[in-house]
């Protein structure tokens, strides 16, 4: 099933880190802004504004964070596939945050103008 989804942009440029397993919460990642913590049995993966990662950190700077607006039931199906189809077989690579009431998938902030046009071909509306 097709859906049409409100998107817009979450304002600033994102990081993406990656800390060894079972670590504490850094300082830095502490501030305002979308912030994702993801423990894993081998690594944590936190995402945040990228001006507040240290340089000493493995990271992947320089991504733009795109959010879906409402919310959506839980056994929804094709939500995220409706948004990153668009992208990723247009050669946009992604990286897929979702939390309660959103999804939030990074592109390379470089890609921006060619996601908005990729996604609105697709039926979707995009602001910000």
């Amino acid at each position: 099933m097709a859906h049409t989804l409100q998107i817009r942009f979450v304002p600033g440029r994102y990081a993406v880190s990656k800390l060894r397993a079972n670590v504490d919460i850094p300082s830095w990642f502490r501030g305002p802004g979308f912030r994702a913590l993801v423990h894993a049995d081998d690594e944590t993966t936190l995402v945040c504004l990228e001006d507040r990662v240290p340089e000493n950190i493995e990271t992947e700077n320089g991504w733009a964070c795109l959010r879906t607006i409402g919310s959506f039931p839980f056994d929804a199906a094709g939500i995220v596939q409706s948004l990153i189809t668009p992208l990723s077989t247009n050669g946009i690579g992604v990286f897929v945050v979702c939390t309660y009431d959103g999804e939030h998938v990074l592109i390379p902030a470089s890609d921006k103008k060619k996601a908005v046009k990729f996604l609105e071909a697709a039926g979707h509306v995009v602001s910000g």
